[in-house]
């Protein structure tokens, strides 16, 4: 007769840790898209790609390299690149050549993207809230949905 596998819970471990981060993550990210195409026709991509842009319009400057972009958003260059062109005929962003430097390549957050970022801010605020608060009921999960918590400063 064969053997089941044994399903107690063993001590932690890193591997396991790291399984939870990552469904953690998994939960967070479906909760929030769902929240974000619904409401603004936005992925969690797009919304990071405006919100990370929107940033760097304080002074002079206000854009970014693509490589920069996509060490930001953690994507590869080549799919930072692709949702940069869908976002750029949308109209919520537009690449130019940098003036001093031919070769590099720069993204800025059109004003049209800058008024949809703002409209999707409180939506995107909302889903993280209701996706950890949902997270936090699992045991495996709930100690990292507090650290997550403890980095939000108190208003």
């Amino acid at each position: 007769m064969p053997q089941t596998p044994d399903t107690r819970p063993g001590p932690p471990t890193l591997a396991r840790g790291w399984c939870a981060l990552s469904s953690l993550h998994g939960r967070i990210e479906s909760h929030v898209e769902r929240a974000l195409q619904a409401a603004h026709g936005l992925s969690v991509r797009e919304f990071s790609v405006l919100d990370v842009l929107s940033y760097q319009h304080d002074g002079d400057g206000g854009h970014l390299q693509m490589h920069q972009l996509a060490d930001a958003v953690v994507l590869s260059q080549s799919a930072t690149t692709r949702l940069v062109g869908r976002l750029e005929d949308r109209g919520l962003l537009s690449r130019y050549i940098c003036p001093t430097d031919r070769r590099g390549i720069y993204t800025d957050v059109s004003e049209a993207g800058l008024q949809l970022l703002e409209e999707a801010r409180p939506t995107n605020e909302a889903a993280l809230r209701e996706a950890l608060r949902e997270a936090a009921k699992r045991p495996e999960l709930a100690p990292l949905v507090a650290v997550v918590e403890s980095l939000d400063p108190p208003a």
